[in-house]
């Protein structure tokens, strides 16, 4: 049992408490998932500039890691510490070198998320503790995913926790299990993929960023899934400009959207919706299994 929340906003002006509304959506959902939470907000993109999160950079080691960076990038580098994650923002010709030298770096520093607008955050504990560590209330931008995870088939650590990240500005959030995760992750290492955990979500965004590097669009990539994952599965899937939201044929996981004309909301349970702007005059409905939504910013 897992929680899933989603928040887009139609709506810019609603766009510096994206945060805070996300931090409550996300708090309610403790007793689904009490072991370790994580969230991406999108945001903030700027021309030639691509955002990489890390984590693991202490600041005894922040003077020799800047240091580093600064020698395969150049000027224009800035740095965002929030607890233990760090959000670096580069030239985006550098963007390689940068990560080269980010997986050469060693003292357990490791690679989160990049793109243009993507920041990623995750770690072991109750989702409030984890949103508070980070201060999600204070982020703004345009659309954001979160999740708490009850582990029932791999370790608890914050590698395992929700959401995955394994292309530009992707990720994915998962509630349920698949079954062949492990022969499709071997298809996936052929193709080139690597992957950081054992865990069956992880193959799934792996899975849609190949779908995706091939050219296909988000809603392709999610329909061609139904057809290649066996399992049980709400996905809800972050990409540049938007979120997505799938469900399996079955559809045993519990979704429910919310609609206004300032956002679209997304949880695994109802009561999540409850500090909402405008919830009262919402749209409530339980998104369809086997059918994409996918909204997306113009």
């Amino acid at each position: 049992m897992c929680g899933i929340v989603g928040l887009f906003l139609k709506n810019p002006a609603l766009q510096p408490e994206l945060g805070l509304l996300t931090a409550q959506m996300l708090r309610v959902m403790t007793e689904r998932g009490p072991d370790s939470a994580g969230f991406a907000v999108y945001g903030g993109a700027r021309h030639g500039q691509t955002k990489i999160t890390v984590r693991g950079l202490v600041p005894s080691d922040m003077a020799a890691f800047e240091k580093g960076l600064l020698a395969c990038a150049g000027t224009g580098v800035t740095f965002l510490s929030r607890d233990d994650h760090t959000v670096i923002t580069v030239p985006t010709e550098h963007e390689k070198a940068v990560r080269q030298f980010i997986a050469a770096f060693g003292h357990g520093v490791s690679f989160v998320a990049s793109g243009d607008s993507i920041e990623l955050y995750k770690g072991v504990g109750l989702p409030e503790d984890v949103a508070t560590r980070f201060n999600l209330a204070g982020m703004s931008g345009t659309h954001a995913i979160g999740h708490t995870r009850m582990a029932t088939e791999s370790a608890v650590t914050t590698a395992g926790a929700h959401p995955f990240s394994t292309g530009p500005d992707q990720c994915l959030v998962h509630n349920g299990s698949l079954s062949n995760h492990n022969t499709l992750r071997r298809q996936l290492v052929r193709e080139g993929l690597t992957f950081e955990t054992e865990n069956d979500s992880e193959v799934a965004a792996g899975y849609l960023s190949w779908r995706l590097s091939r050219g296909e669009r988000l809603d392709e990539a999610l329909t061609a899934s139904l057809a290649d994952l066996d399992g049980f599965y709400t996905f809800v899937v972050g990409a540049r400009d938007g979120f997505a939201v799938l469900r399996d044929p079955v559809a045993c996981k519990p979704a429910v959207m919310a609609e206004t004309d300032d956002y679209v909301a997304f949880a695994s349970e109802y009561r999540a919706f409850a500090q909402l702007p405008g919830i009262g005059n919402a749209t409530v409905f339980e998104p369809e299994p086997q059918r994409v939504y996918h909204w997306e910013h113009a």
